[in-house]
């Protein structure tokens, strides 16, 4: 189980630093990031104290805790990927708007010029 702990402690401020370092270059913006440093705070929390991480295994009827950690850490990310993909929906559907209103104004504007006299 040591081992185990290592890893997701170490997986887990490899996720840090990544979240931090894409913050400052701008190739995450801050609402999503936020998700993401809860998420790898959570597992660091979860790694680096085995009693903690016992009492969640209890709580949950899990015989053992390297079993509840990888059960939290694989619930943690569906929660995430399901949230992300509903984010990348709705922005789908909002493109979809947008382009449809801009073809609306294209034929507007291209009726409008063709009403003018030409010059």
């Amino acid at each position: 189980m040591e081992r185990l702990l290592n890893v997701t402690t170490g997986l887990s401020v490899v996720l840090l630093v990544l979240v931090l370092v894409s913050l400052r270059r701008a190739h995450i913006r801050v609402e999503y990031s936020v998700s993401w440093l809860l998420a790898a705070l959570a597992m660091l929390g979860l790694s680096l104290n085995p009693p903690l991480l016992h009492t969640a295994a209890e709580w949950l009827g899990i015989p053992g805790s390297p079993v509840a950690l990888l059960l939290i850490a694989g619930a943690v990310f569906l929660l995430m990927f399901f949230r992300f993909s509903v984010i990348i929906s709705k922005l789908r559907d909002d493109n979809i708007a947008l382009a449809q209103r801009v073809a609306i104004l294209e034929f507007h504007l291209n009726s409008v010029r063709g009403r003018l006299p030409e010059a």
